[in-house]
C-alpha cells in the first residue's frame, strides 16, 4: 500500500502539498474523561462519523474527526480522493506508503497535543482510518515514527474496524528494548472485522491482530463478525462502546 502523489521538481522528487479537510468535534456530554482522534475510510469525511459517534451512550469522551487530504491515489489509478495515504492495491504484498502514514500519524498526534494532561487519549478508525490508527499504535510502541522523528502522545486506546496493520511484516525485530516492549504491553487494541468483507478481506484483520500479539502487544481484542460486511453494525458499535467504558474506567 503506497504513495504516488510525488511531484517532480529540480531533478528529484518532492512531496505534494498536504492540506487536511475540515475537522469536527464532537464535544462530551458529561465529564470530559477522553479524547479519541476518529479516522474515517477512503473516500469519505469526518463529518459522516462525527454525526454516528454523537448518538453513541459515550458522555465522557470527546471525539475529534479530521478530514484526509485529497491527494491521487494509486489505486483509483491517480485519481484524487480523500485519503490517509496512498494505496497502491489491497493485498499483503503491496508496499506501504510510509511517507504518507508519518504525516497521517503525526497530524493524529497533533490533534492530541493540546488535551489536558489528566486526559486519556487514544486513535481510531474504520478501513483505510483503522490502518492509520494501528500505524500509530506501533509508532506508540517504537517511540517514533517511520521516519525517525520522536512519536510525542501518550496512547490509552486504539481502535480499528475493518482495517490493516500497515508494516505488519517489518515488525518483527524492533520491539525488543525494553522500554519498547512495556509501551506495546501496555497498549489496549481492538480490532474488529466482518467475515463478509469484500473491500478490506476479513484475513487482513485477523492477521494484523495476529501481527500485534506476536510482537509483544499484549492487549489485543480480535472481534470477528460473522454476517458484517464492509461497514458497521449496531451489534459492533455496542461492543466497542462496552470495551471503551472498561477499557478507559469510564463513569457512566
Amino acid at each position: 500500500m503506497s504513495i504516488s502523489g510525488a511531484a517532480v521538481g529540480s531533478g528529484r522528487n518532492l512531496r505534494r502539498a498536504v492540506e487536511f479537510g475540515k475537522t469536527h468535534v464532537v464535544r462530551p456530554k458529561g465529564k470530559h474523561q477522553a479524547t479519541i482522534v476518529w479516522l474515517h475510510g477512503l473516500g469519505d469525511n469526518g463529518s459522516s462519523w462525527s454525526q454516528l459517534l454523537e448518538t453513541l451512550p459515550l458522555p465522557n469522551i470527546k471525539w475529534i474527526c479530521p478530514t484526509a487530504p485529497s491527494q491521487p491515489i494509486s489505486l483509483f489509478g491517480g485519481f484524487p480522493s480523500t485519503a490517509w495515504f496512498d494505496v497502491v492495491d489491497i493485498n499483503e504484498d503491496g508496499p506501504d506508503d510510509m511517507e504518507g502514514l508519518d504525516v497521517a500519524a503525526a497530524h493524529v498526534a497533533n490533534l492530541l497535543s493540546n488535551e489536558p494532561a489528566d486526559i486519556k487519549l487514544g486513535v481510531g478508525g474504520f478501513s483505510m482510518g483503522a490502518a492509520t490508527s494501528l500505524y500509530s499504535a506501533t509508532c506508540f510502541a517504537l517511540g517514533k515514527y517511520g521516519n525517525g522523528n520522536p512519536y510525542p502522545i501518550n496512547l490509552s486506546a486504539i481502535i480499528g474496524l475493518s482495517g490493516w496493520l500497515p508494516c505488519a511484516k517489518t515488525l518483527a525485530g524492533k520491539l525488543e528494548e525494553e522500554q519498547i516492549k512495556n509501551r506495546a504491553a501496555s497498549l489496549p487494541i481492538v480490532v474488529c472485522h466482518g467475515k463478509a468483507d469484500d473491500v478490506v478481506p476479513f484475513k487482513f484483520g485477523e492477521k494484523s491482530s495476529q501481527a500485534l500479539l506476536s510482537n509483544g502487544f499484549k492487549k489485543v481484542t480480535f472481534k470477528p463478525y460473522s454476517a458484517l460486511g464492509h461497514h458497521t453494525i449496531p451489534q459492533e458499535l455496542d461492543e466497542l462502546c462496552a470495551w471503551l467504558t472498561s477499557t478507559l474506567s469510564l463513569e457512566g
